[in-house]
């Protein structure tokens, strides 16, 4: 086995003087291990370091996503998006399918997401995103593969609803409740309601993700998380087959934990982290500097 890597951060909440600036996502870059021992075309366990190296001029990107946040973050991101060879994406949808302006995942997830943009002053990822340039690829289960998952690990939505709901009771017990409900109260009320919001989910979403989405999978995986990724690795084997070089798999920000696993796995190690504002946190007079 290669030796295990850290895993990087794929998720942050910036803060200046003790004061929210941004919630952030990362780019994580990964380049081949020197004489990596396992294949990315074939899925191998172990070859001869002489046979099935990973090419030295692979680049593979993990760029995680906020899927509501500011216009100004997914701007940024359809310029980087566009310098890879291939992007590949994620949507629950039948194969092949290209994302139109509009598009709406009738996801429970998605529709979640999509009521709270206007809540929190964001936008949706899929109103933001140019799907339609030809380096982006579908590279997710469709609507069937999932079901059929799903079913074959004897889950539905439900069971992992409550195990993200126990794992949140757990860690809410832990803390002072009570703050917990003013702080949101607060922020309800507050004048400016929707940074406040802001202020308070962000502060939620960057405290533990990893621990959020192991507690979702469970300990045989799940196809929300786990089961969708291996789907995007076989796409991941065959675009590098094909002599694809600089790949971008464009995923949640949650997912990236279980990607970097497997990528380290492949034979891949990460060199390099940029981050991204996706939410402005500042107080509408504030400025941060870099």
């Amino acid at each position: 086995m290669p030796k295990e890597e850290p895993s990087p951060q794929f998720i942050r909440l910036q803060k200046k003087k003790g004061e929210p600036q941004f919630l952030q996502t990362a780019i994580v870059s990964y380049k081949p291990r020197p004489q990596a021992e396992k294949s990315a075309v074939n899925g191998s366990e172990r070859k001869p370091a002489t046979e099935n190296k990973l090419p030295p001029a692979l680049r593979v990107d993990l760029v995680g996503v906020i899927h509501i946040a500011e216009r100004s973050y997914y701007e940024e991101l359809n310029k980087r998006l566009h310098q890879y060879d291939v992007v590949l994406y994620e949507l629950v949808a039948p194969e092949g399918t290209r994302v139109t302006p509009g598009t709406r995942s009738a996801h429970p997830v998605s529709i979640i997401q999509r009521s709270m943009t206007d809540f929190l002053g964001l936008v949706f990822q899929l109103d933001a995103i140019d799907y339609q340039r030809p380096n982006f690829v579908h590279a997710d289960m469709s609507p069937e593969e999932f079901t059929r998952s799903m079913e074959e690990k004897g889950e539905n939505l439900w069971t992992m609803f409550f195990r993200a709901f126990g794992y949140e009771f757990a860690r809410s017990q832990a803390r002072q409740s009570g703050s917990n409900d003013l702080d949101f109260l607060r922020a309800l009320f507050s004048k400016d309601r929707q940074l406040e919001m802001k202020r308070l989910f962000a502060e939620q979403l960057a405290e533990d993700v990893e621990g959020q989405i192991r507690a979702l999978e469970g300990p045989q995986g799940s196809p929300l998380i786990s089961g969708r990724n291996e789907k995007v690795l076989e796409v991941l084997r065959e675009q590098i087959a094909q002599g694809h070089r600089r790949i971008a798999i464009f995923y949640g920000a949650g997912h990236m934990y279980h990607f970097h696993e497997r990528l380290v796995e492949l034979g891949l190690v990460p060199v390099k982290t940029k981050w991204l504002n996706a939410w402005d946190l500042r107080e509408p007079s504030g400025t941060v500097e870099d």
